[in-house]
């Protein structure tokens, strides 16, 4: 660093490392306590002991209590030496705790996963090649509870109006979805359009067995889920809107996707497609909070599991700048870009043939 010796240099980097270390060892922990339910079991308690957190959540004290040891040295949680007992910070409930969008330990359920496919990435690093989806048994469902919430808080909304298709969902038109997964997008706008009907193609039958389980229970009629490779989805004029919900980057073949889309929609349709909000310009992206986790997120999952089909291993931060170009290679006549303040992750792309 400018006026630093080598040495003070030296010591920051030391300390930097350090940091990573403690934040990446919390991060796990953070995941764990989203996965038991542990951050949701703290704030609903007063002040207590780790046995009454313990048998508050349905967990073992003694895990429990080395977990609290975490939170506590992290300031996530309170310890008071004098009774033995634990609460969680009131500031961090929000971020910890609930179904909104300002949970951020849902994502955080990512580093263990990443931890776990590791190794595979080591050796594509040496032999080329990458991943397979099969891989990452949770990644559908932690992106499911991702998405959720932001097409819970949002979709009807803040995102469905930027297409402006709400009076012609409303009259009855075609819709699908590319890459559902879950299917929540998807069942969402069912429940609310009856005259509507609706197609989720995904190639992930476990993903698809979970999206089909919520329209039963919700009686939806008018919505279908279709095992397909959309890279030979051969759907021609048959839809008036298509939407794509961070789908199109982990694409083998994004571009012959996103053609078979302009092929699929009706003269006049609409294309939705809701995307990482990055740059394609590594150098515009060193002021962006969460850019670190983009491309780490892309080196063990995004990119290497394109990679692992064949694909052309697009990554995560392919970028606004690309991302408009490919979509007006595909065939479309017009590209809006939009970004919604609720939802600073994503930005919202709609096309139209």
């Amino acid at each position: 660093m400018p006026g630093m010796s080598l040495e003070e240099a030296r010591q920051e980097a030391t300390g930097r490392l350090i940091d990573i270390l403690n934040s990446s060892s919390i991060g796990l922990l953070i995941a764990v306590g989203h996965q038991t339910g542990l951050f949701e079991t703290l704030a609903s308690l007063p002040p207590a002991t780790s046995q009454l957190i313990a048998d508050a959540a349905g967990a073992h004290e003694r895990y429990v209590r080395e977990w609290l040891g975490g939170m506590t040295t992290a300031g996530f949680v309170h310890f008071e030496p004098s009774d033995s007992t634990y609460y969680l910070r009131p500031e961090f409930v929000p971020v910890l705790c609930g179904t909104g969008t300002e949970n951020l330990a849902r994502t955080l359920q990512y580093l263990p996963l990443m931890g776990e496919v590791a190794p595979k990435i080591v050796k594509a690093f040496r032999d080329g090649g990458g991943t397979n989806y099969g891989d990452y048994p949770q990644f559908h469902h932690i992106m499911a509870s991702e998405s959720a919430a932001v097409n819970d808080a949002s979709l009807l909304d803040s995102i469905l109006p930027l297409t402006g298709c709400e009076g012609a969902l409303q009259a009855g038109i075609a819709v699908a979805d590319i890459g559902c997964g879950e299917g929540h997008a998807v069942n969402l706008l069912a429940s609310t359009f009856h005259h509507s009907t609706f197609t989720g193609y995904d190639f992930s039958d476990e993903a698809l067995t979970v999206a089909r389980a919520e329209a039963a229970a919700s009686k939806l009629p008018n919505v279908q889920f279709t095992l397909r490779d959309v890279t030979r989805l051969e759907a021609e004029g048959q839809y008036h809107l298509v939407t794509a919900f961070d789908a199109i980057h982990d694409q083998a073949h994004p571009a012959q996707v996103l053609r078979n889309i302009y092929k699929a929609l009706k003269p006049g349709g609409t294309f939705l497609m809701v995307d990482i909000n990055a740059s394609s310009n590594l150098e515009k992206n060193a002021d962006l909070p969460w850019a670190s986790f983009l491309y780490t997120i892309s080196t063990f999952h995004c990119m290497a599991v394109s990679l692992g089909q064949g694909g052309e291993g697009l990554g995560t931060v392919w970028g606004k700048e690309l991302a408009a170009a490919m979509i007006r290679e595909a065939g479309f006549s017009s590209v809006e870009v939009k970004e919604l303040e609720e939802d600073p992750f994503n930005v919202y792309y709609v096309a139209n043939r």
